[in-house]
Formats: C-alpha cells, structure tokens, sequence
C-alpha cells in the first residue's frame, strides 16, 4: 500500500497497546492523533526520539493531540520498554498479522520486517494533516512535530 498523504483519508484501525487493551483509531467522529511509527523498542534513535516525545507531551495535550506510538514488537517487549523509558501513552503492537497496520500506512519495510520511521497526524474526521518522516538511523526533528502541530490546528475549527 502506498504511504497516506496529506489530504487523504485513511481508514480506521484496532491495535493492543503495552497493557494489552485495545486501542482504535476511529474515524471519522474520533480525536486528533499523532501516530508515530518506530522500529524497535530498546533501540537508541527509537528511545530518544520517544523519550522527546514523552518530554514535550504537553504540547501534544495543549492541542488536544492523543500520541499513538506503533511498532512491529510484541506487547510484553513494548510494556518493558514504556516501564524502561517511563513512557506513559500508548505503545501499539503491530506484531500480528505482522506489520498490518504499518503496510496501511506505507511504512512497512519488507526487507528487514519492521516499521520505518513516519508520523502521520490525523484529524479527527480521518484525514492526515501532515506527515514527518526521516531515513533510517535517523530521528524526526521534533520542531516538524511543532509544525505538524501547528497546522493541524490550522485546518481544524475550534
């Protein structure tokens, strides 16, 4: 599948988070969402980039922006990790069918079997707003989340 764009609607989805609950994406009628794609827990860019994430997280619930953090891992390794890093929103497990979720946002990479690095900012109708991404090894600069952010606001009436 290709990757969404701005503009384009994308289709809801259901994943477990580190607890094991289910966590949906509805669209449309649901929240604002920033989901941001990671490869592996316990890596060093993913730790940071993460860690960054949960640092600034008020930016993130000042513009009423739920935070969805998606990864190939298993649950058990993501709750070990969110326990780890002190992460406190939700970590998703793409694990099985493997990488579902990540290949409907054309982030999958087949080759090596996990999820690129690609944040996708949703409104709550389901359209994306905006789309960070770097290459591989590579952390997303957090001043395009700022931005994301910004033009999410943007295009939403409040």
């Amino acid at each position: 599948m290709g990757r969404p764009v701005v503009g384009e609607t994308v289709s809801g989805f259901e994943l477990s988070n580190q607890f094991g609950e289910p966590i949906q994406l509805s669209t449309p009628g649901g929240v604002a969402t920033a989901i941001v794609f990671f490869p592996f827990a316990f890596s060093s860019v993913c730790a940071g980039e993460l860690a960054e994430l949960q640092h600034n997280r008020h930016v993130f619930d000042e513009a009423g922006v739920r935070i969805l953090a998606v990864s190939t891992d298993h649950k058990y390794a993501l709750r070990s990790f969110a326990d780890a890093e002190g992460l406190n929103f939700d970590l998703l497990s793409d694990f099985w069918p493997h990488g579902r979720v990540s290949r409907q946002f054309g982030v999958f990479d087949d080759e090596h079997g996990f999820a690129g690095r690609g944040t996708f900012f949703i409104d709550g109708l389901g359209v994306v707003r905006s789309v960070v991404s770097s290459g591989r090894g590579e952390a997303r600069e957090f001043g395009k989340y700022l931005d994301a952010l910004e033009s999410l606001r943007a295009e939403v009436p409040g």
